[in-house]
């Protein structure tokens, strides 16, 4: 099966930077529908997101959780089931490097063997290059949407080496041929 791997913060909510209280989660505008063309495509909806609130002490695991249940039960309304959430918890300055955080591919890979996804024919969705650019070390298909904080050089690399779309709705019209939200 192949995947849609979704970064969170940015791509299926607002961000709100080291997201910790669930009463702030909020979907951004196509989300629901976007996700509802993918997983009737085939795609298993997989979100892969880094965290690094949890190494600078400004969330908890537990709050980390909250939110993702929260999110979870936005989608669950609007009849999307994800079928995996990785989080990579590190921070490189505090706790050293590591292969889980964006772009590392370990979360991918361990969603892959989690759920007998093929990564080479899934999609990588997210408004940051290090979102997409597992693309390019696992195969598949790298989609930048940007956002007001996507740094100009990521809009310009993934202009170069993946591919641009103006929202969650256009990336997945780019992909399945849904219509565009």
């Amino acid at each position: 099966m192949r995947a849609a791997f979704l970064d969170r913060d940015g791509t299926l909510i607002r961000d709100a930077h080291f997201l910790r209280d669930p009463a702030l989660v909020e979907l951004l505008p196509g989300v629901p529908v976007a996700l509802q063309a993918l997983a009737a495509a085939g795609f298993a909806l997989v979100v892969v997101t880094n965290q690094s609130g949890i190494a600078r002490g400004l969330l908890t695991e537990a709050e980390y959780d909250a939110v993702r249940a929260q999110l979870d039960a936005l989608l669950a309304a609007h009849g999307v089931t994800l079928t995996g959430s990785y989080h990579c918890p590190h921070e490189p300055e505090r706790s050293g490097p590591c292969e889980c955080r964006k772009p590392g591919t370990l979360l991918h890979r361990r969603a892959a063997a989690d759920h007998d996804l093929d990564l080479t024919h899934s999609v990588y969705l997210g408004d940051r290059w290090r979102d997409v650019a597992p693309a390019r070390a696992l195969g598949g298909r790298g989609i930048l949407i940007p956002g007001p904080d996507t740094p100009d050089e990521d809009r310009a690399r993934a202009a170069r080496e993946a591919e641009v779309a103006t929202s969650l709705g256009d990336a997945v019209a780019l992909v399945v041929g849904a219509p565009r939200s």
